[in-house]
């Protein structure tokens, strides 16, 4: 007669994993589930909350991965637009989520409706973007701040009036002046009014933002901000969506192409781009089923149609004036 050795029982997440591990959803992965099915509900029930980027920075994208050191300047073109930033010497160039800080500060200069902006803390931004508020963030936080404080911005416009090129252009800085409260905890509350966090916002960049304020579904934005390329993407198609008269075609290539209008690394084949772009357009459609965007059967251009990723209320703001 056999003995049958009980050894106590196993936690039912251990026999789980060692029966069915295509069953395993990890906490990260459920409530990234959890947030696009809250985007597609809010879209659905227009109750969308939303967050505001400047034009120039949803037209062409900031660099998604850090420039070489000795790299300062960056350039992007979309038509007859085109982006410069010139890195501070001693930060470089802003990239990958310190794309979050001008959204961060045009929101609050919409909300505020002042050039001159107030927040508490450095985790009030995490927070807004749905990051974690730990040591590690907080120190990433605070480099941004200043590459972004420290970088000169140059947004030009070309256009024809008849025989004669119109060409309208703007040098400016983010901010103006900043007085961050840097602490060693990023969960520390101020005591008192006066250790408020102050950012006093350039002329440019706070006309530029009352100009053409673009919104955004702020609970889209959280699930693709760990993901700069993907969210240069959503934003530049749900504002060209919202703009397109029928269906239109962009190119991906060339020097107007789209890939020279996003932030996104180098592809040394374009067959590796389109192949990202594709995934990318994936990770989009499911926050929003319902984008017009696909890349057409040559390969050499991507077809969008008239759409709104935000809601109708307050998509009139999205029109460039």
């Amino acid at each position: 007669m056999s003995q049958f050795h009980y050894s106590g029982l196993q936690p039912a997440g251990a026999i789980l994993r060692g029966t069915c591990p295509d069953l395993i959803v990890s906490k990260q992965k459920l409530k990234q589930a959890e947030r696009i099915q809250l985007v597609r509900q809010n879209r659905e029930q227009a109750t969308q909350t939303l967050c505001f980027n400047s034009r120039p920075f949803v037209l062409c994208g900031l660099p998604v991965r850090r420039l070489p050191k000795d790299q300062l300047l960056y350039e992007r073109r979309n038509g007859r637009f085109v982006l410069q930033v010139t890195g501070h010497p001693e930060f470089g160039v802003p990239f990958g989520q310190d794309r979050l800080v001008p959204i961060f500060l045009a929101t609050l200069a919409v909300q505020q409706k002042s050039q001159t902006i107030r927040f508490r803390t450095a985790a009030e931004m995490l927070e807004t973007f749905g990051m974690q508020t730990g040591g590690k963030e907080y120190r990433r936080l605070v480099g941004a701040f200043e590459r972004v404080f420290g970088a000169t911005i140059f947004f030009g416009t070309d256009a024809m009036k008849g025989s004669a090129k119109v060409v309208q252009r703007s040098r400016f800085n983010f901010m103006r002046e900043a007085q961050i409260w840097y602490s060693r905890s990023p969960e520390q509350r101020p005591i008192s009014s006066e250790f408020e966090n102050v950012v006093v916002l350039s002329d440019d960049f706070y006309q530029e933002i009352l100009a053409h304020p673009v919104p955004n579904d702020l609970e889209a934005v959280k699930v693709l901000a760990a993901s700069p390329a993907i969210l240069d993407l959503y934003m530049w198609l749900s504002y060209r969506s919202f703009k397109a008269k029928g269906t239109e075609s962009i190119p991906i290539f060339g020097e107007f192409g789209l890939a020279n209008q996003l932030g996104c690394v180098e592809y040394s084949r374009p067959r590796r781009f389109r192949a990202m772009l594709e995934q990318w357009l994936e990770s989009i459609r499911a926050i929003w089923p319902q984008c017009p965007a696909r890349i057409v059967s040559n390969g050499q251009s991507i077809e969008i149609r008239n759409a709104t990723a935000v809601r109708e209320q307050h998509s009139s703001q999205m029109a460039v004036r």
